[in-house]
């Protein structure tokens, strides 16, 4: 089915961001979680929702909800992408970039 699709993109965009996030400072957790939400939390979530909605109630116009529910996740994940911008960093903490080896 489509939707375990989409669940899986939404699985495998969750898991990439948390190995990137792994061990950095609260700014770059909040930068990366705050994209990963945009670009691949929002839209195939909203849709895998939408489209499991429509199949438990049997109507095809149910599956619109992924209208609603997609530009909520999407302010959500914005707003943490800027809140990670606007942070300020912390003191005692590195301003250099991450340069792993």
């Amino acid at each position: 089915m489509p939707m375990f699709v989409g669940y899986a993109i939404a699985s495998i965009g969750s898991i990439m961001a948390f190995q990137l996030t792994r061990g950095k400072s609260k700014k770059r957790k909040y930068i990366v979680w705050g994209i990963t939400t945009m670009l691949a939390l929002a839209p195939f979530f909203s849709f895998s929702i939408g489209l499991s909605y429509a199949f438990i109630v049997q109507n095809g116009w149910a599956s619109m909800i992924m209208w609603v529910l997609f530009p909520i996740i999407f302010i959500i994940g914005l707003g943490m992408l800027l809140v990670g911008i606007f942070m300020r960093q912390e003191k005692g903490q590195d301003t250099r970039p991450d340069i792993t080896e």
